[in-house]
């Protein structure tokens, strides 16, 4: 199915309420019918899904129901010994069923099928038997004289609160197997691809967005897929459109004062309506550059969502994904002040001696600082060193904020405090403040222009300006035809010209990384197109262990569970699994290879970082049967939604208990203590563990609690 690129036809996808079948019931050789069914929208339970039509009775009695999360299937009335009146839409009370329990059943593609025979009727959900009822006690001898009736199947027609769609619906010889109808033809769905997403602050389930007027508002990306149900990208000639609604009730947002629309797509520097601009699927993968001009102040403060749809397919919620609520804020929105004060720090930063090193949760709108004792520049994305003290800025759902950091200091005076971003802070803009000397600026630019890197401007404004997918493609394509030198310098140049020095590290791992994985996948596959997943863990944890540089702790069942989801596959890996993966634990493996960190992963008393967890897995070990445990009670953790190209990729964050009783997620920043600058210099530095432990917020090391 990956490979058919039509458009969808009409009859692909039915209404519940425009289906119909019609078939004849064999007592002695049986039928089978199988169908997807995807249902929206129903508050009313129990809700018949299919009822069983008799022309000859007037009598429709259900055939199939939801109820909450119970999907039940009855037998035919034809099979039963009872004969249902005339306009008769019940079975009997006692007429047994058979029923399974669905977990979501709602917004789901569910495929079931529904085995009939004279002794007994057999329930299949997503290819597997879910239940068995056996009729020989039920049969009526006299109820099929002649060995057959006609029954037709309806979707629903007097259920307003029950809305859905059928697909691939067959009616098929009882000989043929049901699991083979499963997989034959999946159906299709839109999803938000997470991994994508770049620019967007995400706090608590909610995106924060910088937007409004032209001069302020800011691009975001991300990419939508279209999968087919087990996840598989599809290619389809389609289009996909966005379009802003408000969060609580899908509603349209309306255009500005200026009368310029609410949610702009931007191509090649200039700004359209995201309307008029749909993207194109190519491979099952859509594009989008976005900018949104209407603040969340202007509108009440109330909340926005992105609705993502395939053009002139409207009302196919399958083919539609909405992104969280979003605040549209401001970047010049004034903050409180929080109490919270900085101490005073005498040291430099270990590598360039400007930037100090430690637990921070400044974000992009650096602006709301209130500097006592030294003026910031407006622009400064970081507190300077020498400023006696800073107020923090108390980060309340639009606004900054920052965590106080303890002083404490090395030999030769370099700094040693754990720098640290929230964890969905895109991209820290580390360019110089414009109270900086503008010689500094053009000093670094004609530094990195001496060098004579053969990689041209434009591909480095391409990379600047693209989302993860570009960046990535872009990366590829360069790594194979530049060498090291080369890469060292396309890195040290993206860093300064987009202000952000996390890209070099993501760049200069780019030639490793690929020529690497291509070597692993093709231990793993030995040319085939799949491999199945239990025979790969091997080859995958050897060569995470020799990245990591770790001899003596090796990946656990857990591990690989979460490695699995992070590749997207069930029992078989295909490649495009694989460099999902591969993007994801090639530069976790290499933090772990740093001294700094490789010391923590190999700890067994106390173990600092227990292997390979999701964000929910943390904040469930975080909350003890009477709430949460103390302040101060952290884990250590790797994001699973930042992948290579990303530059957060391979960092660590700290989830903890905040002395608010609520969760907090820390990205650290510390890809700089332990740099060629600082051995060099022979710097002493603190261990990594010791550095936590002085954060004020941070006071004691929590436990995994993994679900079984």
């Amino acid at each position: 199915m990956g490979e058919n690129n039509q458009i969808i036809g009409e009859d692909d996808y039915i209404l519940l309420k425009d289906f119909k079948v019609e078939t004849e019931v064999d007592e002695e050789k049986g039928f089978i019918l199988c169908f997807w069914v995807y249902i929206f929208n129903s508050n009313a339970f129990p809700s018949t899904i299919l009822k069983q039509v008799y022309a000859e009775t007037n009598s429709s009695p259900p055939l199939l129901v939801l109820d909450e999360k119970t999907l039940m299937i009855f037998p035919l009335t034809c099979l039963l010994n009872e004969a249902l009146g005339p306009g008769n839409t019940d079975l009997p009370s006692e007429v047994p069923k058979v029923s399974a329990a669905i977990e979501h059943p709602q917004n789901n593609w569910i495929h079931v099928g529904y085995e009939v025979s004279s002794d007994f009727v057999r329930l299949y959900i997503n290819g597997e038997i879910a239940g068995e009822l056996h009729l020989s006690s039920l049969s009526n001898d006299n109820s099929m004289p002649n060995g057959s009736r006609k029954r037709t199947l309806i979707g629903i027609t007097g259920d307003s609160n029950l809305q859905g769609f059928i697909h691939d619906a067959k009616v098929l010889p009882s000989t043929l197997s049901i699991k083979e109808q499963y997989v034959k033809d999946p159906p299709l769905r839109l999803s938000i691809d997470e991994s994508s997403i770049s620019d967007i602050e995400e706090d608590n389930g909610f995106w924060n967005i910088v937007g409004g007027k032209a001069s302020c508002r800011r691009i975001f990306s991300l990419d939508v897929l279209l999968l087919n149900t087990f996840g598989q990208p599809v290619n389809k000639e389609l289009e996909v459109v966005a379009s802003l609604l408000y969060a609580h009730n899908w509603l349209p947002v309306e255009k500005t004062n200026d009368e310029e629309p609410p949610l702009l797509a931007s191509c090649d520097g200039i700004e359209f309506a995201s309307c008029d601009r749909p993207c194109k699927l190519s491979k099952g993968r859509a594009s989008f550059k976005l900018k949104i001009s209407k603040l969340s102040s202007k509108c009440d403060n109330r909340q926005f969502c992105i609705k993502f749809g395939v053009s002139k397919l409207e009302g196919y919620r399958f083919l539609e994904d909405f992104s969280p609520s979003i605040r549209c804020i401001s970047r010049n929105r004034t903050p409180r002040t929080s109490t919270i004060v900085w101490k005073k720090i005498s040291a430099v930063h270990p590598v360039n001696g400007s930037q100090p090193f430690g637990l921070d949760d400044s974000s992009c709108e650096p602006k709301h600082n209130t500097v006592h004792e030294a003026k910031l520049s407006p622009t400064s994305k970081r507190v300077r060193l020498g400023e006696a003290k800073i107020s923090a800025v108390d980060q309340h759902s639009e606004e900054c904020n920052s965590l106080a950091s303890k002083q404490n200091q090395v030999e030769n005076g370099f700094g040693s405090r754990l720098e640290a971003r929230p964890e969905n802070f895109e991209e820290m803009n580390t360019s110089l403040s414009d109270s900086e000397s503008t010689g500094a600026r053009d000093s670094a630019l004609k530094s990195v222009s001496s060098r004579g890197h053969s990689v041209p401007d434009v591909t480095i404004f391409r990379y600047c300006l693209g989302g993860l997918t570009d960046r990535s493609l872009l990366l590829k394509e360069i790594a194979t035809t530049v060498s090291d030198e080369e890469i060292s310098g396309f890195g040290e140049q993206v860093s300064l010209y987009s202000g952000c020095s996390h890209h070099r590290h993501q760049i200069k791992m780019a030639k490793r990384l690929i020529d690497e994985g291509t070597v692993a996948w093709n231990l793993i596959s030995q040319n085939n197109l799949q491999v199945q997943w239990e025979s790969a863990v091997f080859e995958i944890e050897e060569q995470f262990m020799k990245i990591a540089s770790c001899s003596s702790r090796s990946l656990s069942q857990q591990d690989f569970e979460l490695l699995r989801k992070i590749a997207g596959c069930q029992e078989c890996m295909a490649q495009e699994n694989f460099e999902k993966m591969w993007c994801w634990l090639y530069p976790v493996a290499y933090t772990l290879s740093s001294d700094w960190v490789n010391e923590m992963w190999n700890s067994t008393s106390p173990k600092w970082i227990e292997g390979f967890i999701t964000k929910e897995e943390a904040e469930l070990s975080l909350q003890g049967s009477r709430g949460l445990q103390e302040p101060g009670t952290f884990i250590l953790r790797f994001p699973t939604s930042r992948s290579w190209p990303h530059p957060d990729a391979g960092s660590l964050v700290v989830t903890y208990v905040g002395t608010d009783y609520s969760l907090h997620h820390k990205l650290l920043s510390i890809d700089n203590v332990y740099s060629s600058g600082v051995r060099e210099k022979n710097v002493k530095v603190k261990p990594l563990q010791d550095m936590l432990l002085e954060e004020p917020e941070l006071s004691r090391l929590g436990r995994i609690m993994r679900r079984h």
